[in-house]
């Protein structure tokens, strides 16, 4: 079992962020949830992340339980804007993340870097980066240590159209890797192309939305 999540409930300040939540997700593939601004993606991918914690309920990855300060291993995530140290260049920024884990080698972040589209050479630091590069940034900490799982919210956000079309094809490249995505976009294209299994989020409450392949 990749994902099992077990009648989870978030409830903050009296209010059901999530209701109820069953899912399982048992095989690799993309599987996107769609949904509008505040309908409870966001606070769903960061509890299955062991970013939140469930007020009923429990979340499992890869058969382990996640939250209370534990995470699930080999996976990578984007959520919201990264805060990446603004007066280092990218390379030392994940350098720096790197070191934590310490799984990585150098040569593997700059491999990273120019996969996602950006120079490992580049001397300036990342205060200086349009919003779309530092998106594209992002996206390189995410899968920079090769992981299992990838849960990407909104990660076109901020790109141009080759970055978009760039990044689909990373996600796709995953998938045949076999690789589990779950990804979060508001663009209809993104789900129409990229995913196995749709899902969608309302008022805290997740239902599946297609059951055909659409990639």
């Amino acid at each position: 079992m990749i994902i099992e999540i077990n009648h989870v409930t978030k409830t903050v300040k009296g209010n059901d962020l999530l209701k109820d939540i069953d899912l399982r997700i048992t095989k690799p593939g993309v599987y996107g949830v769609i949904g509008r601004n505040g309908s409870g993606k966001s606070v769903l991918f960061k509890t299955i992340a062991g970013l939140l914690r469930p007020t009923t309920g429990e979340v499992k990855v890869f058969g382990e339980k996640v939250g209370n300060g534990r995470f699930p291993k080999h996976f990578g995530a984007l959520f919201d804007l990264p805060g990446f140290v603004p007066r280092y260049t990218a390379f030392n920024n994940l350098k720096l993340l790197a070191s934590i884990r310490g799984i990585i080698s150098t040569e593997d972040i700059r491999q990273v870097i120019s996969k996602v589209g950006l120079d490992p050479d580049d001397r300036r630091p990342v205060k200086k980066y349009s919003y779309g590069m530092r998106q594209r940034l992002g996206i390189a900490q995410a899968i920079m240590e090769n992981p299992s799982l990838l849960i990407l919210d909104e990660p076109m956000n901020g790109l141009d159209e080759t970055g978009v079309e760039e990044i689909r094809g990373m996600i796709l490249e995953f998938k045949k890797q076999g690789m589990t995505v779950l990804i979060a976009s508001h663009n209809s294209e993104d789900i129409k192309l990229l995913c196995d299994q749709v899902y969608r989020m309302d008022q805290g409450k997740l239902t599946l939305h297609q059951t055909e392949t659409v990639s």
